[in-house]
């Protein structure tokens, strides 16, 4: 018996737009970060916001990108927001 690390990744803004959902489950492989989950999605999705524009947020709390991810996690991916 297989059990696969999932975590639930939300999606924001012109991200949300990108990947055409708010949310979506994505297996870990071992000892994944936020980063390389986000560079795999980008690849995945066609983002074309670069990382170092973005929060990223684990557990509903900002993150570093190099925080390792755990299953059951939520991952949030923040972009910039415009105001006035």
């Amino acid at each position: 018996m297989t059990s696969a690390a999932e975590i639930q990744v939300l999606y924001f803004a012109a991200l949300r737009e990108a990947a055409g959902r708010e949310s979506e489950t994505v297996v870990l492989n071992n000892g994944e970060t936020a980063a390389v989950v986000y560079q795999r999605l980008a690849a995945q999705h066609g983002f074309a916001l670069p990382q170092e524009r973005l929060r990223c947020a684990v557990n509903h709390q900002f993150a570093a990108w190099d925080t390792a991810l755990k299953a059951g996690d939520i991952l949030a991916f923040i972009p910039p927001v415009a105001g006035g």
